[in-house]
């Protein structure tokens, strides 16, 4: 059996002693990032940090987490889709083509594939969603 019908056998399991697909609340303002929750940018003295809202067992095929980025700057490749809606702050997606900013309220679409720079001057919280949801296997 490889990964994938090992992973499909696992879902079918959790489908049916769950009963189903489960719809669930998420209350981002009780959600608090910490230093657990730093991402390795592979970019020295950044300040940001990332936690999944949504595990694989819940939503296999849609991601969602939250970050935060504190006067942080670094590079990032795509291999996925991402939206990303700002919740709290400022934020600049930058690319070889041009800069998408978004403030609170407000989102950004970034195709599969895409080589950016996140950016936030002060600080961003805002909501990502993944597809792919296993974005760090993408």
């Amino acid at each position: 059996m490889n990964k994938q019908e090992l992973e499909a056998s696992i879902r079918e399991i959790l489908r049916q002693q769950l009963g189903g697909p489960q719809v669930k609340a998420v209350d981002l303002h009780s959600v608090f990032l910490t230093e657990k929750d730093a991402l390795d940018t592979k970019t020295p003295n950044q300040q940001v940090f990332t936690r999944d809202v949504l595990t694989l067992e819940e939503s296999p095929r849609l991601g969602a987490g939250l970050m935060e980025m504190r006067e942080s700057d670094f590079p990032w490749h795509l291999d996925y889709d991402e939206i990303d809606y700002v919740i709290d702050g400022h934020l600049t997606i930058a690319t070889e083509k041009g800069i998408a900013e978004a403030g609170p309220g407000q989102m950004i679409f970034i195709p599969k594939g895409s080589s950016i720079r996140f950016q936030a001057k002060n600080y961003a919280r805002f909501l990502y969603v993944t597809y792919p949801a296993d974005w760090q296997q993408a």
